[in-house]
């Protein structure tokens, strides 16, 4: 019976390579190597005072969920993904991506450190994930999901590997795919007002890295189809569906807690489209047909380009051994 990516064990040497194209993911996130110290936060200071109560109020909600978001998915990394796929090969790359996300939350800290200098408002942002109900509900979706795995010490049966496919697809469609998407749609949203444009440049890395993690999952799960067509049936796709719209639904309510002030600019009404948009196109990228037929409502979105990082790129290859050469592309839109 040939060898699949699920088989239980721990494959150890990369030669002979079943899958070099996990490889060459690994090999291009190396050369897309950033570091916190490269982002200066400070300039934003002066718009945090321009900033109306509820712009502020949108802000520190953002930022109280990125205090957690990426130790989240990280978690999820490390207790489920790396135990389960069995080739080193890909294991090398969610090495990688546990480093990506440890930035993250780097970056997140020196965001919190920078915008919130009184420490009881820190200590309060941190403590989000269990005191705001909007916060809370996203963070206990990501934990059904990652105890989903908790009892399974290898995929044994047909059951356990569909379980490990349905969790894998809920990290990358819903938590960096959707949860993530739509923090990053109000930063640029900030960014288009001409406010934190410090926020906004050192958010084009992340958005970088978050893309190339869901792109990851996302051949990990094609492979995985192609291994064992039969784990992927009309019950599967409808599970992900439900899944998919509980995410838009408790992004929803976030944005109803963000915008509860009242943002010119911003409805709640047009981030559910948004979100609804976001969630067709992972459906889309899973093979599936789109369900809710929206289109993007932010014109700004569609205007978001690369030239910041583009110029990153370019400064780095001259300042950084590890600085990429010739052409970045950008699949991933918004």
């Amino acid at each position: 019976m040939p060898v699949t990516l699920l088989d239980p064990g721990m494959k150890l040497t990369l030669r002979p390579m079943r899958y070099p194209d996990f490889y060459d993911r690994y090999r291009a996130a190396i050369r897309n190597t950033w570091t916190v110290e490269e982002v200066d936060l400070h300039a934003d200071l002066a718009d945090l005072h321009r900033l109306s109560p509820a712009e502020r109020h949108l802000v520190n909600r953002l930022v109280a969920f990125f205090a957690t978001g990426d130790t989240i998915v990280a978690n999820n990394l490390v207790l489920n993904l790396y135990r389960h796929v069995n080739a080193p090969e890909a294991r090398l790359y969610l090495s990688r991506q546990l480093f990506e996300e440890a930035v993250h939350v780097q970056f997140y800290l020196t965001l919190l450190d920078t915008y919130l200098p009184d420490p009881d408002e820190r200590a309060e942002a941190f403590a989000a994930v269990d005191t705001v109900a909007s916060i809370r509900a996203k963070a206990r979706f990501c934990f059904r999901w990652i105890d989903s795995l908790g009892a399974l010490g290898r995929l044994r049966t047909r059951a356990d590997r569909r379980a490990f496919l349905l969790n894998l697809i809920c990290f990358a469609t819903c938590v960096e795919g959707l949860f993530f998407y739509g923090a990053f749609a109000y930063v640029y949203f900030l960014r288009s007002r001409g406010l934190l444009h410090g926020l906004a440049s050192g958010t084009n890395w992340v958005f970088r890295d978050e893309s190339q993690h869901m792109e990851f999952a996302l051949d990990v799960v094609r492979t995985i189809r192609a291994e064992e067509p039969d784990l992927v049936d009309e019950e599967l796709e409808a599970a992900v569906r439900r899944m998919l719209t509980e995410a838009v639904d408790a992004e929803t309510v976030f944005a109803e807690d963000l915008l509860a002030g009242g943002v010119a600019g911003m409805t709640v009404a047009d981030m559910r489209t948004y979100l609804e948009h976001v969630a067709d196109r992972r459906l889309a990228q899973l093979g599936f047909t789109p369900m809710f037929g929206s289109a993007n409502p932010f014109p700004f979105l569609e205007l978001q380009d690369v030239q910041e990082l583009s110029n990153f790129f370019e400064r780095r290859v001259s300042a950084y051994q590890v600085g990429v050469a010739g052409t970045v592309s950008f699949n991933e839109d918004f």
